[in-house]
């Protein structure tokens, strides 16, 4: 199993559009980078799991958990002339734009950035980077860990 962090404005789809769809399931639409394409479209597994992170926002951080609900496949937003992510030299003999479907676990405590930055067990992650501007990022299994027990912690500050 893998993880992974995957960041959406949420202007554009937030953990509570994810929410409320009757799956809870969508396509992780409109990725254009060249990287995080090949993080989806060839290392991301049915079940791998996935801090869902909203950015480009007044609160950025963590928002809820997600997995990995389907193998990849093109990314239908670039053949759609209509759409901010439409491609005009992709097609659908060769794609240019994969994606994989995320499907909620749950939406989890808010955990912003800066209380991430604090934990030195976290500095290396590569969202905490200056200058990371990637959407999709692995997230190695000791993070992933640490921070479970930060939601958790949080959650019952929350509940007390």
């Amino acid at each position: 199993m893998q993880y992974w962090l995957m960041k959406s404005e949420p202007s554009e789809f937030s953990i509570d559009d994810l929410a409320a769809l009757p799956n809870q399931t969508v396509e992780w639409f409109g990725v254009r980078n060249y990287l995080a394409r090949n993080f989806m479209r060839d290392d991301m597994k049915i079940g791998d799991l996935v801090l869902f992170w909203h950015s480009s926002c007044e609160k950025i951080g963590i928002y809820g958990l997600a997995t990995i609900a389907s193998l990849p496949h093109p990314d239908s937003t670039q053949f759609n002339f209509e759409s901010n992510y439409y491609d005009a030299k992709s097609n659908s003999i060769n794609p240019k734009w994969w994606c994989v479907d995320v499907k909620l676990v749950c939406k989890t405590p808010y955990i912003s950035i800066e209380d991430l930055r604090k934990h030195k067990q976290l500095q290396n992650m590569q969202v905490l980077k200056k200058g990371n501007r990637l959407s999709v990022t692995k997230v190695a299994k000791s993070q992933w860990d640490y921070i479970q027990l930060l939601i958790q912690k949080h959650d019952a500050a929350t509940r007390e």
